[in-house]
């Protein structure tokens, strides 16, 4: 048994106090090292930063602790226990990482706990103690570690079966609100902190019609015995992170259903879809996984070129899922897909890299996006999530509904259960050539290896959807909808954010108007035709203008006063419209999951 303690004395310093009790060192010399990166966000973050003070001891005797690299330690030899302290400094209000002050609490494993070399299959247990604040008499604590002989929801003992399952159990402490349901006799628990305000009975009926719709179509039973969703409410902020049987989730105060509220609004709409995303991860890539995470290496960047499956297919099954269990209706699915399609089309990156080579420079490009990432890359959600459409509307056209996406996926559950064999490149490929007579390896290839333009169109077509593209009407445009009235027909190609010294340049598109006049990213614009201009009046100017005019640019770049003369050029049809045609056997039977 390793066994480990957390506690903080004082919440407000950001400090967590960590104790490891190891009973029977190496006694060669133990070593102990700390993840360099979480599961689920592929990108080195380090978290042996936020250490201090570490220091070991066997009994009353200090034990001499060398650090040999930036996350590895090794003790003197020793005889009998040892014990390992240190602090985390814990001010990273995200779901990767820690968080803690005098409202609450929260880390994931990672970034608490030190891996006991050679030991990490032993089973664990951790006592999470509480706060001696006074204003943390009223703190609970949510995850679902096992607790022993530790009420539900209270500080004390919790164990896991080993290191990987220590560290895959996220903790949220605090005066939170807690919200239960239950989805196919699984209890699951909604656990909200922050400051907000919520029709917790409508979230509650909701979240249940979700889950219930993911067991339902891998198939009961679930494969945990209890899930949590661990939301932090904000003013800013948004992101969520998978985990075996919770997941950690960010919003804003206003993507929550209010009281009095019936429609879906477009906060709420993105905030079920996150939801749904990161519980269909519950077996999309926590348990169906790449072979290359079998077991997680959390030392150093382990490469695969199939994130494009683990979170494109996931993404295209998350706002399915909403159609599917009635919480939107079709338009509002398309709307969504069309706004996908959208963040793929106006990007020259989706003709630069192909959605393996996205996955597989993850850690250097994807998590590492600049203001030039729109020219350079293109996302394996965005990209895989229309990929996964074409594959599942591909598979429905060929076979007339007889097989579809949704059997496959379901079928590498089942390989999962019997074997627990990880995916390698070419499995998905293969399973879904051995469910349809046609041969698919070359149509997969091409969508998969290549930054080929995706057969959206035709295949749309085949459900009775019609795919259209319009000029883009403003920078709030997302796409998705027709828009009433004249449209811009020229663009700058940049994308501006006000400042209070003028119109940043945020990012800018390649061979666009902008970069053609030698503008760049960051550059502050103060004047346009000698005048300053809010980014409303900009957008204006834009629809009033024509191709071919010029434009007298006034711009800062860092402190030096730059002229630039721009040429506006066509605004490009990218926008991407959706709209289903009279009813349809193949597009029910898609959108109804039949």
């Amino acid at each position: 048994m390793i066994r480990y303690q957390v506690r903080s004395s004082k919440p407000a310093t950001h400090y967590f106090e960590v104790k490891i009790s190891i009973d029977n060192p190496d006694p060669a010399g133990q070593c102990l090292r700390m993840p360099n990166w979480i599961p689920g966000s592929y990108m080195i973050r380090d978290f042996a930063k936020n250490l201090l003070s570490v220091q070991a001891r066997s009994g009353d005797r200090v034990v001499d602790m060398r650090q040999l690299d930036k996350s590895n330690w090794c003790l003197e030899p020793c005889s009998g226990p040892v014990v390992i302290e240190y602090l985390v400094y814990a001010w990273d209000l995200s779901v990767r990482a820690a968080h803690l002050d005098q409202t609450h609490g929260y880390y994931n494993g990672t970034s608490l706990f030190m891996e006991v070399t050679g030991q990490s299959q032993k089973p664990c247990e951790v006592l999470i103690e509480k706060p001696p604040a006074d204003y943390c008499s009223h703190w609970k604590l949510a995850t679902t570690l096992q607790p022993v002989d530790t009420a539900p929801f209270e500080f004390g003992l919790y164990a896991a079966s080993d290191y990987d399952d220590l560290i895959d159990h996220p903790v949220e402490m605090g005066d939170f609100t807690q919200i239960r349901f239950e989805a196919c006799g699984i209890p699951h628990d909604i656990i909200l902190s922050g400051r907000f305000s919520c029709d917790q009975e409508r979230l509650r009926n909701d979240l249940k019609k979700i889950c219930q719709h993911h067991i339902r179509f891998f198939g009961e039973p679930a494969p945990m015995a209890s899930y949590q969703f661990l939301v932090m409410v904000v003013g800013q902020g948004y992101g969520g992170l998978e985990h075996r049987s919770s997941t950690s989730l960010m919003c804003e105060r206003d993507s929550l259903p209010q009281t009095g509220q019936t429609e879906v609004t477009e906060n709420y709409r993105e905030f079920l879809g996150l939801c749904s995303h990161e519980y269909f991860h519950t077996w999309n890539v926590k348990r169906i996984k790449p072979a290359a995470y079998q077991p997680y290496d959390l030392q150093q960047e382990v490469y695969t070129d199939l994130l494009w499956a683990f979170e494109g297919i996931t993404s295209y099954y998350d706002d399915l899922a909403l159609v599917r269990c009635g919480l939107i209706d079709e338009s509002s699915y398309l709307e969504l897909l069309a706004q996908t399609m959208t963040r793929v089309q106006r990007g020259k990156g989706s003709r630069r890299q192909s959605v393996a080579e996205s996955s597989f420079n993850a850690w250097t490009k994807f998590y590492k996006a600049d203001e030039n990432a729109q020219n350079a890359i293109v996302s394996y959600y965005a990209k895989g999530c229309l990929i996964a459409l074409c594959i599942d509307l591909k598979m429905r056209q060929l076979s007339r509904s007889r097989v579809s996406l949704d059997d496959v996926m379901r079928q590498l559950w089942q390989v999962q259960l019997e074997t627990g064999a990880g995916i390698e490149t070419q499995t998905i490929q293969d399973l879904i050539a051995s469910m349809i007579e046609t041969d698919l390896h070359e149509f997969l290839h091409l969508l998969i290896y290549t930054s080929a333009e995706l057969p959206l169109k035709e295949l749309l077509a085949s459900v009775g959807v019609e795919l259209t593209l319009r000029q883009t009407a403003n920078q709030k445009d997302k796409g998705g909808l027709k828009k009433e009235g004249p449209l811009p027909e020229v663009e700058l190609g940049a994308f501006l954010q006000e400042k209070e010294a003028g119109l940043q340049i945020a990012r800018i598109s390649e061979d666009g108007a902008a970069q053609n006049a030698g503008l760049s990213a960051n550059d502050v614009i103060i004047a346009v035709n000698g005048l300053k201009l809010t980014l409303a009046k900009l957008e204006q100017q834009l629809l009033l203008a024509s191709v071919g005019e010029f434009w007298k640019i006034h711009a800062f770049r860092r402190d030096e006063l730059m002229e630039f003369n721009l040429e506006l050029v066509a605004a490009p049809r990218n926008t991407v419209v959706l709209q289903a045609g009279e009813q349809h056997a193949s597009r029910k039977d898609w959108l109804k999951g039949d």
